[in-house]
């Protein structure tokens, strides 16, 4: 499917709350720092040190790293330094309290650290080894936009309204009602007379947001016209009130369709790494019934090559679900 997803723009509040809520992680970051902390402190040049914990110090560097990961813009450096220092320093409480009830040597916390340790130094090995190769040229991007005109050049937008039930109240009289009504307040009347609850809500989207078969159907549907979706444990009886042109420019999307193509390259050239490799080690399953049948792949990133498609398959659920939205956040 011609379509692909970008990285929105995340602040660093939600870094921040990942410091302090993921406990696994503290643990593991006591057991690599280990008594290295102190020689850390020991080390750091005159000046470089930002606060003190318990003697613990916390230099310049451990807050530009943590600013770098949390993908801090350079005008808001300020600011956030201030709250990611906190976080740090809350994060060395949390280190010093562990290592005195000796978590740092619980089986279930060593073998986490392990594991970070190796996905750390594979991911580093695939890095050095891809390098710039993924990075997509100027004119790659262009040909990305133009065979896409749906989400870029000829772009709309849906304004739509919405009345949302409970799935459970989606009943054939209630679907029936809707078959009938002439506007969506007119399934508001049936609903309120039948003490059925309901919520209301005003959406957008765009054929970039949508699959393009839902697309397709959006757009040859007229103005007005009531259709019923359902979503887990809710269902939308949804009108479109408009129908507007949104198109989005080469320059404005060439950033995101860049992202996109990076990530895509880099999964292929991934992919066929982890190929390479496997074709030159001997991998023995000294369990058989761990071993893959014959007709699975290999690898679980098997690349297709198929031009314009995800590159790497099977696609998790989630992976998919993204996929189908098509591209997000172009507004």
């Amino acid at each position: 499917m011609n379509i692909f997803q970008f990285a929105a723009e995340h602040s660093f509040l939600p870094t921040l709350k990942r410091l302090l809520g993921i406990a696994a992680l503290v643990l593991a970051a006591a057991g690599l720092a280990g008594c290295g902390n102190k020689d850390k402190a020991a080390e750091a040049r005159p000046g470089q040190a930002l606060a003190s914990v318990n003697g613990e110090e916390i230099t310049v560097l451990q807050l530009n790293e943590e600013m770098q990961r949390a993908g801090v813009p350079a005008a808001r450096q300020a600011e956030a330094g201030k709250q990611i220092l906190q976080a740090l320093i809350d994060r060395e409480l949390l280190e010093s309290e562990a290592a005195k009830e000796k978590l740092d040597r619980d089986p279930n916390v060593m073998q986490a650290i392990e594991r970070a340790r190796s996905l750390i130094i594979a991911q580093a090995y695939v890095q050095k080894r891809i390098g710039e190769q993924g990075r997509p040229t100027p004119g790659e991007v262009a040909d990305y936009f133009n065979k896409n005109p749906q989400f870029f050049a000829n772009r709309k937008q849906f304004a739509m309204n919405e009345l949302i039930v409970a799935a459970n109240d989606l009943s054939a009289e209630v679907r029936a009602a809707a078959d009938g009504a002439r506007s969506l307040e007119e399934v508001a009347v049936f609903l309120d007379a039948h003490n059925i609850r309901y919520g209301r809500a005003q959406v957008t989207r765009s054929t970039a947001d949508l699959n393009p078969q839902l697309s397709a159907k959006l757009l040859g549907m007229p103005k007005g016209q009531l259709f019923v979706v359902k979503e887990g444990d809710k269902a939308m009886l949804i009108s479109i009130a408009e129908v507007r042109e949104a198109p989005v420019t080469l320059e404005i999307a060439a950033p995101q369709i860049s992202q996109y193509l990076a990530g895509k390259k880099h999964k292929e050239l991934a992919a066929a790494e982890i190929q390479r490799l496997r074709s030159t080690a001997k991998v023995n399953y000294l369990n058989k019934d761990y071993a893959p049948s014959a007709i699975a792949p290999a690898s679980a990133t098997q690349a297709t090559g198929a031009p314009g498609q995800s590159s790497v398959a099977p696609a998790s659920d989630a992976d998919k679900a993204a996929l189908d939205r098509g591209v997000l956040g172009l507004k």
